[in-house]
């Protein structure tokens, strides 16, 4: 989809350099292939960038889930407390 985008930018500003004329310099021509060069290296950026992003979410869910893991042994752990402490209480109440 991109590789299209960056042919109909390239179509566009050769019709447009070119005023819709038979006949292109060796300039203009030059000029458009400067132009798409320099958006293919833009979109190879952004495709890296974007799979650093998807790592660095990876990354964070990981972290994430480990830290919901501790919680929920953390709360388990204070559930089973309360339990005894309850469990206490009231034979303590019933004596």
């Amino acid at each position: 989809m991109f590789r299209k985008l960056q042919l109909g930018a390239l179509f566009a500003v050769l019709a447009i350099a070119t005023g819709c004329a038979a006949t292109i310099t060796d300039a203009q021509l030059e000029a458009v292939r400067t132009i798409a060069r320099n958006a293919e290296s833009a979109a190879e950026d952004a495709q890296r960038q974007a799979g650093e992003a998807r790592e660095m979410a990876s990354g964070a869910q990981s972290t994430a889930n480990q830290a919901l893991s501790a919680a929920n042994a953390a709360q388990a752990c204070c559930d089973a407390t309360n339990e005894r402490v309850d469990r206490v209480f009231l034979e303590t109440v019933a004596k």
